[in-house]
C-alpha cells in the first residue's frame, strides 16, 4: 500500500482519525524510546535535551513561514490561548465562531470581564466592528473540516484595529499557513504535525509581543536561562522564547524528529495528497447517498446523521471519530487510497 509517509509510519488498522490525534512516524517514537532509557538507567546528564527544543521550534518555525524568534513552546492550547486571553482588556469584545472549539473559547469566557459574541463562521469577517479588541478562530473547524474565509477575516479585523489569533491546529502539517499574517497563532503538535501530546506552539507578531505578559515565566523564559535557575527572572529573553512553558522533554524529543520529517516531505506534496484521499472519500459518500459537510479542500471529512455507525467502522478496523453529530473522518500523509474505499465499503455495510 504505497503511502506519501512511506516506510515512516506502521499503521494496523485503517487509521482516518488525525483529526484526533496523529500517528507518530517511527523515528519519532525511537527518539521517546531512547530517552526513556536514558531517564531509566542514569545514562543522560538531565531529564532531556534543550537542542531537541530549539530543533523542533526551528522546523516549526519554517513550516509556518516565521522567523524562530517569534516561537514559544508548550504543552497544550488551551494553555496558550489562556496567556493571550490575560492579555485582552477588561471590557473587550471578542469575536468567536459559534460551535468553536473550547480551547479557543473558554480561556475568554472565563475571565468574566470579556464581552465573547460568537457567530456563524460564515459571517465572522463581515462581523468585526470597531469594538472588536480581538478575532480568534480555527482555521480548520474541528467538528466538520470547514475552512474559514482568513483573507476576509484578517482584513476586517484590520480595517477595525482588531487583534487576530488563528488556532492552526487541525490545519498546520497539510494545509499551508502563513503564521505572520496574524498577532497570534497557536498549533497543538499532536495532530496533523504527528508529533507526541505535550507539544503546542505559540506565534506572537513581534508588535503583538509587548501586549502579552508572560505569567507562567520561569527559568527556561529568561534571556541567559542558566543565569535565571533562582530568584526572579532578571532579564526575559527577548523573543517569543519568553512564553517559553517549562518543556515536556519526552514530546519534544519526539517532536524534533516528527517535524523535521514533514520539512523533508514537504506541505507543498502533503496538501494536494491528502485533499485528494478526501475528495475520493466525499464522491464515495455522495454515491452511497450520504451528503457531507459541505468544506471544500478539507481534508477533514463531516457526515450528518452517520455517527450510529462509529461502532460498525470500529469493529472493521477503521478508525473515525464522532463529533457534533458527525462522523468525522481525516485524512493525512500515511492514508491510501484504499483506506478511503475500506472505509466506504464498511459504510455501504
Amino acid at each position: 500500500m504505497d503511502t506519501l509517509g512511506g516506510t515512516e509510519f506502521g499503521p494496523t488498522t485503517t487509521y482516518l482519525n488525525t483529526s484526533s490525534c496523529g500517528l507518530l512516524p517511527r523515528r519519532a517514537v525511537e527518539a521517546v524510546r531512547a530517552l526513556a532509557i536514558e531517564n531509566g538507567t542514569g545514562a543522560g546528564d538531565g531529564a532531556g535535551s534543550p537542542d531537541a527544543v530549539d530543533a523542533a521550534r526551528a522546523s516549526f518555525a519554517r513550516l509556518m513561514g516565521v522567523p524562530v524568534g517569534r516561537v514559544a513552546v508548550g504543552g497544550s492550547v488551551a494553555v496558550h490561548v489562556g496567556l493571550i486571553a490575560a492579555s485582552v482588556p477588561a471590557g473587550g469584545e471578542v469575536l468567536l465562531a459559534e460551535g468553536e472549539f473550547s480551547s479557543v473559547v473558554n480561556p475568554f469566557a472565563v475571565r468574566g470581564d470579556l464581552k465573547p459574541r460568537y457567530v456563524p463562521l460564515e459571517s465572522l469577517a463581515d462581523e468585526v466592528r470597531p469594538e472588536t479588541a480581538l478575532v480568534a478562530v480555527s482555521a480548520v473547524q474541528s467538528a466538520d473540516g470547514r475552512i474559514a474565509d482568513l483573507p476576509a477575516i484578517r482584513a476586517a479585523a484590520r480595517a477595525h484595529g482588531a487583534r487576530t489569533l488563528l488556532d492552526a491546529t487541525q490545519a498546520a502539517g497539510w494545509l499551508p499557513v502563513e503564521a505572520g499574517a496574524y498577532d497570534y497563532t497557536v498549533t497543538g503538535g499532536y495532530k496533523f504535525l504527528v508529533s507526541p501530546r505535550g507539544t503546542s506552539f505559540l506565534t506572537v507578531s513581534e508588535e503583538a509581543q509587548e501586549s502579552l505578559v508572560p505569567i507562567h515565566a520561569g527559568w527556561v523564559s529568561g534571556e541567559d536561562i542558566w543565569a535565571s535557575t533562582y530568584g526572579p527572572v532578571e532579564q526575559l529573553a527577548h523573543s517569543a522564547r519568553r512564553f517559553d512553558e517549562p518543556i515536556a522533554f519526552f514530546s519534544y524529543h519526539g517532536a524534533e524528529q516528527s517535524l523535521g520529517l514533514l520539512e523533508e516531505i514537504g506541505v507543498g506534496r502533503i496538501h494536494p495528497y491528502v485533499t485528494a484521499l478526501a475528495d475520493r472519500f466525499r464522491a464515495g459518500l455522495l454515491s452511497l447517498g450520504h451528503e457531507p459537510v459541505a468544506a471544500p479542500g478539507s481534508t477533514v471529512v463531516a457526515v450528518p446523521g452517520l455517527g450510529e455507525l462509529h461502532p460498525r467502522l470500529m469493529a472493521a478496523g477503521v478508525k473515525v471519530s464522532v463529533r457534533a453529530g458527525n462522523l468525522r473522518a481525516a485524512f493525512h500523509l500515511y492514508n491510501s487510497t484504499a483506506d478511503v474505499d475500506h472505509a466506504l465499503a464498511v459504510i455501504a455495510g
